[in-house]
């Protein structure tokens, strides 16, 4: 890789504003990592039961799957900065009740469950929040690709970093400490925020009343044939390829017979082929493609859990994690990226909430029917199980590509990211306003 390409790799960093949330981020997600580690390891030891991981990753995330849509309609209306910073103290009350709690000897699965639901509603507001508002950070558009990837880079980053730590914190000071240093990293990310200085935008004027804007949002999402495809996609990588992640620490307690170091090194592993991926997108140049990189992403990662389902061996395990971790970044990110560069600005919120609703909505689904047949069947067979569903998915969607790369690359001319088409297109419009006249 020459040094150009090095460069470019990072070139969104230039911008202010993405530089100080993505150094603000990075503080915030390793506390994120650490925190998530510690819940599920919170959980396994109180109550030793697959289906409480499924159900409590449920409570998480089930708030995404009714208020997303209306999440979407905020981030189209307000000030996404002020919406951000909100989330962002709300995160932080709820991981510093957790540590309370934890240090004070009084937790119990109900409190768990409980602020596993709060963080749910946080989470459905704060993640279309902070995609749209990628846009508003970047001042070039050529950009913005570089900066979800980024973002990705920076995610997974610090799972590399964060689980790690947090079987070792775990070891020595309990679920607790990792729950209050989560806490006090989300100030990192509001000091950068309240810093951040972004143009006034100009949002949309609401059509009709909220049902109408939805209603909206839903036809343009779902009448639009890439967005359409990848959505689905998304949403069965959702509820069948994610809750793998779910189960790791049975794998790593049943399946390894290890503690919660060997959980840390499972996660960890994960995010730094997660990491190499997101990297390897920022590196790209161009959008063009991305549809086809889905579709070999999303095979790829339900053919690694077909792989990691039977691997009963540390190293092999640790192995193919990482290749999981590669495949599933690849996938999100350019279907994050592809999206957000062919949608239009005033839908651009509330798509980004059903790419939420996709990726993050069906997943308690997913994780509370995995947790409950792990309990029947064993974890090796349902992960099979789960491989072969996302394999399915994302052949499906490979048959549809040749209609969705002829669609995209139409809006690429469109919008000039394409430059000797469009200019080629551009100059024959000129001679026919000419011939015209």
């Amino acid at each position: 890789m020459n040094i150009e390409r090095i460069t470019g790799t990072f070139r969104a960093l230039k911008n202010r504003n993405y530089r100080l949330f993505f150094t603000g981020q990075g503080i915030s997600l390793i506390g994120t990592w650490m925190q998530q580690v510690a819940v599920s390891w919170l959980i396994y030891r109180l109550t030793g039961s697959a289906f409480m991981l499924g159900a409590v990753s449920f409570c998480t995330q089930v708030p995404s799957l009714i208020l997303f849509p209306f999440a979407g309609i905020l981030a189209d209306r307000l000030d996404r900065r002020r919406l951000l910073i909100a989330t962002q103290l709300g995160a932080l009350l709820q991981a510093f009740f957790l540590a309370v709690l934890v240090v004070s000897g009084t937790i119990a699965v109900w409190h768990i469950i409980g602020l596993s639901i709060f963080m749910g509603i946080v989470n459905a507001f704060d993640m279309p929040v902070r995609q749209s508002f990628v846009v508003e950070m970047v001042d070039r558009r050529e950009d913005l690709g570089n900066a979800i990837a980024l973002n990705s880079t920076l995610f997974n980053g610090a799972r590399l970093i964060g689980p790690t730590a947090a079987g070792v914190i775990i070891s020595l000071l309990g679920e607790g400490a990792c729950f209050l240093i989560n806490a006090v990293s989300y100030i990192a990310v509001i000091a950068a925020l309240m810093r951040i200085s972004v143009s006034a935008v100009r949002k949309y004027q609401p059509a009709g009343n909220t049902l109408s804007e939805i209603i909206a949002g839903t036809k343009y999402t779902f009448g639009f044939p890439p967005i359409r495809s990848i959505i689905i996609l998304l949403a069965v990588i959702s509820f069948a390829g994610m809750p793998y992640m779910v189960l790791m620490p049975v794998f790593a307690k049943t399946v390894l017979h290890g503690d919660a170091n060997t959980l840390g090194l499972l996660t960890g592993f994960g995010g730094m082929g997660a990491l190499a991926g997101a990297l390897y997108l920022a590196s790209r140049q161009t959008v063009v493609g991305l549809e086809r990189l889905i579709s070999v992403s999303a095979v790829s990662f339900g053919i690694c859990l077909c792989l990691f389902s039977v691997s009963g061996i540390l190293p092999l395990s640790l192995a193919l994690v990482v290749l999981t971790g590669f495949s599933i970044i690849n996938a999100m990110a350019s279907s994050n990226t592809l999206i957000q560069t062919i949608v239009k600005d005033s839908m651009r919120g509330r798509v980004m909430a059903f790419f939420n609703v996709a990726f993050f909505g069906f997943a308690p689904f997913g994780s509370i029917a995995a947790g409950s047949l792990t309990e029947i069947f064993g974890p090796k067979l349902v992960v099979f199980a789960c491989g072969c569903i996302t394999i399915l998915g994302a052949l499906i969607f490979t048959l549809g590509l040749p209609r969705i790369s002829k669609i995209v690359h139409h809006v690429y001319v469109r919008k000039g990211i394409i430059p000797e088409i469009a200019i080629g297109l551009q100059d024959a419009d000129s001679a026919t306003e000419l011939q015209k006249e």
